[in-house]
């Protein structure tokens, strides 16, 4: 009879820190780079209504105008995704995809003519509205809870949906922000009917 040891697994809260931080620190890498190319990768950003600029919608939750456009979105988006991270990587990429094809075509759809839109804000309000709506959909008083928090603390930055802020791309808010309503509806959801097969 032979007998082996378990490495003991990585704790849910290190591997969300970990992931969260790393994508974090691929924002500043790809600002690093731009900075180095003398702002050339801002040109991937999204172009409503360009053909050339629907490739915009896999690069431009990637690119800033700037590193004080990174800084500004850095703590939502350690804050947020680091919460929904605690939930497990699956699901915060599973919602991330929803967020960024939801906010990027959205935006490529509406977006002003001859515009560039570009950052992560577009992730920052998908997945704080997700942290807001996923405990009503999933019936959980827990998350209920925490996204009642969330909306006391971070509740002002959703007026950025709306127009007429110059510079800003509202479009990529608010459709950003749909984005995490519906994932936030799809996976609450899901997570609801979990609950009610598991065994009692």
């Amino acid at each position: 009879m032979s007998t082996t040891t378990r490495r003991p697994g990585r704790s849910r809260p290190l591997v969300a820190a970990q992931v969260i931080v790393g994508f974090v620190a691929l924002l500043y890498l790809v600002e690093l780079v731009d900075t180095l190319d003398r702002n050339r990768l801002d040109g991937y950003g999204i172009r409503p209504r360009e053909v050339d600029g629907l490739d915009g919608i896999v690069f431009a939750p990637l690119l800033h105008h700037g590193w004080a456009h990174l800084a500004a979105n850095t703590v939502p988006l350690l804050v947020f995704g680091f919460l929904i991270l605690l939930a497990g990587v699956a699901r915060w990429a599973a919602v991330t995809a929803v967020v960024w094809v939801v906010g990027g075509v959205g935006t490529w759809v509406t977006g002003q003519p001859h515009s560039l839109h570009l950052g992560a804000s577009v992730l920052a309000f998908g997945w704080l509205v997700y942290l807001l709506l996923r405990g009503i959909f999933a019936r959980d008083a827990s998350q209920v809870a925490l996204g009642a928090i969330l909306l006391f603390l971070y509740g002002g930055i959703l007026y950025g949906v709306l127009p007429g802020q110059p510079g800003i791309s509202w479009q990529g808010h608010l459709f950003g922000a749909l984005g995490g309503a519906l994932a936030a509806y799809r996976f609450g959801a899901n997570d609801r009917l979990s609950r009610r097969r598991q065994p009692r």
